[in-house]
């Protein structure tokens, strides 16, 4: 098949399930999710590694059930992205609770980067903000042109400025100081460029510092945001937390570890909500052996 053909078939697919109630959405993701992980496969096996990796004091059996638990959760999140990406500002709305530690109407005198991490409902978590705020968001390109260009012009549809990961650093201070915000996540491994290991459950990685080095040209505070699957498929929760504090120290790697700290007390509250299926430990430090 085509890329072209199956990209059309994903997006009909996906506003197909924008017209499906929430609920069945959500029930149908964590079947299907059940069924996939009984399935051998790379991500599976990336998701087992992460997890005896990151939590060494649990039993096989403790982390088997929560790899069953994040597959579930993670493909439910695909499918729910028909919602997010097709469905009305007011289907959106109703389904996020906002829980934020600033005021979100203030017009930030000081620039303001939003700090987001890969949880399953980060997606959520972006759309419903842009419906209520302006904002930019840094984005990674996707490898296939024609899923890329429907992300984006989904992702933007509500007013977001879309961004390259590699965009022009001019263009990103000019849109911190000109008062709208910008969203970011940096807890993936995107290279060994601008980047520095720390340790992310005691396990190092390859952790960022371009939030840092943004921070510090432009005077912006960091907020952190994370976005939560709510229980009993009531939707979703947006916490925003107060910016971190004495951020940017002046030692990026002292920052990259703060933020690896913040997020680590993060997954332990909802671990099985997190994106375990990405190779967060795809490099390693020079010497220490692959472990995917």
């Amino acid at each position: 098949m085509k890329k072209s053909t199956q990209t059309a078939l994903t997006s009909g697919l996906l506003r197909g399930l924008s017209a499906l109630p929430y609920g069945l959405v959500a029930r149908m993701g964590e079947t299907l999710g059940s069924l996939l992980y009984l399935i051998p496969g790379k991500r599976r096996h990336i998701l087992h590694t992460n997890l005896r990796l990151c939590f060494p004091e649990q039993s096989e059996d403790q982390r088997r059930r929560l790899a069953r638990a994040t597959f579930q959760h993670v493909i439910r999140s695909y499918l729910e992205r028909g919602l997010q990406w097709y469905g009305s500002e007011q289907a959106i709305t109703s389904l996020v609770e906002l829980d934020s530690a600033i005021d979100l109407r203030d017009r930030y005198d000081q620039p303001t980067i939003f700090l987001g991490f890969h949880f399953v409902a980060i997606e959520a978590a972006c759309m419903y903000y842009s419906i209520r705020h302006p904002v930019a968001s840094i984005y990674t390109p996707m490898s296939d042109g024609a899923t890329d260009a429907i992300s984006r012009e989904r992702r933007s549809r509500f007013g977001t400025t879309m961004i390259p990961r590699h965009g022009s650093a001019r263009d990103i201070l000019g849109i911190l100081k000109s008062g709208r915000p910008i969203m970011l996540a940096a807890d993936m491994d995107f290279g060994l460029r601008d980047s520095v290991f720390v340790p992310f459950f005691g396990v190092p990685a390859c952790t960022l510092t371009a939030v840092s080095r943004l921070a510090h040209l432009s005077g912006a505070r960091v907020v952190p945001f994370v976005s939560q699957v709510l229980p009993g498929y009531r939707g979703y929760k947006l916490r925003i937390y107060p910016a971190l504090p004495a951020f940017p120290s002046g030692d990026v790697r002292a920052d990259a570890l703060a933020m690896n700290q913040f997020l680590e007390a993060r997954i332990r509250e909802t671990p099985d909500q997190y994106y375990w299926v990405h190779r967060r430990f795809k490099r390693r430090p020079h010497g220490e052996a692959p472990v995917y």
